[in-house]
């Protein structure tokens, strides 16, 4: 499932792309058909993030609200554009620009007090520079889940996905087993900055890195990743590998139904 850092730039996309223009607004596939043509023509005048939800504005108050899930994807082009095939749930176009949706597990005309009741039941968002850290803290201090699950609970934090939430836990050396109750405020502090940081660098980049700069390959005389997700990672899907700072094998389990990675040696707090 895409992070944050990809529906952020998603928002950014298609904010470049049709920001004051009336567009043209089809599905193909046809279960988006009804809504299409009630924003067909219509002027595309906005973009909101928050988590791993997409909020696409039209003049008049409506929104698209778009879940990607496990199997959503976009594809965004120039035009002229091919003829879409009936897998597309959604198609957003004008003369120079076009922006295909498939796969969705959400794809909905919703209105503003609609798109609010989603932001209010999900937690602050790291990208979102508006939202307040301590809203998540207050829920973590008193919690006695685990760290690693509870950064994987949307209602928690918002837009953190199994990379972020492994890399985060390894950067700052926080056992991922840890309770929420033993973490402190400064930590904390500690680690959502770091988010922000790494989570903006993945917008801009439109990839995952979280390695510091002492560590990567050609610092450390090591191979690069070779990886379809993405760029340098400590110990996401790096089972059973020597760690890069202290060659602890890396360890592996299930944990809030995701595949949880972590260095014994180095979380240990």
């Amino acid at each position: 499932m895409p992070e944050g850092h990809t529906i952020h730039r998603l928002a950014e996309d298609h904010l470049d792309r049709f920001a004051g223009r009336a567009v043209r607004v089809s599905s193909p596939q046809g279960r988006f058909a009804e809504s299409a043509a009630l924003l067909d023509g219509r002027v595309f005048d906005g973009v909101d993030a928050h988590g791993k939800h997409l909020f696409l504005g039209f003049r008049g108050g409506d929104w698209i609200h778009v879940h990607l899930g496990l199997f959503g994807k976009y594809a965004l082009g120039t035009a002229p554009a091919a003829a879409p095939t009936d897998t597309v749930r959604l198609r957003i176009a004008d003369d120079a620009h076009y922006s295909d949706l498939r796969g969705p597990t959400t794809c909905a005309l919703i209105t503003d007090a609609e798109k609010k009741a989603i932001h209010e039941r999900l937690g602050p968002d790291p990208l979102r520079r508006s939202d307040d850290p301590d809203r998540a803290w207050k829920r973590i201090s008193r919690s006695r889940t685990t760290v690693a699950a509870l950064l994987m609970d949307q209602k928690v934090i918002a837009g953190v996905g199994n990379v972020y939430r492994a890399e985060v836990l390894f950067r700052h050396g926080v056992d991922p087993y840890r309770l929420g109750k033993d973490l402190t405020r400064g930590e904390w502090d500690a680690m959502w900055a770091d988010l922000a940081a790494l989570m903006r660098e993945g917008v801009r980049n439109n990839r995952i890195d979280t390695v510091r700069d002492e560590h990567l390959p050609e610092a450390m005389g090591r191979p690069p990743r070779v990886d379809d997700h993405g760029g340098e990672v400590y110990v996401y899907r790096r089972a059973n590998m020597p760690c890069h700072i202290c060659g602890t094998e890396v360890r592996t389990a299930d944990l809030a139904a995701r595949n949880l990675f972590w260095c014994p040696s180095c979380q240990t707090r």
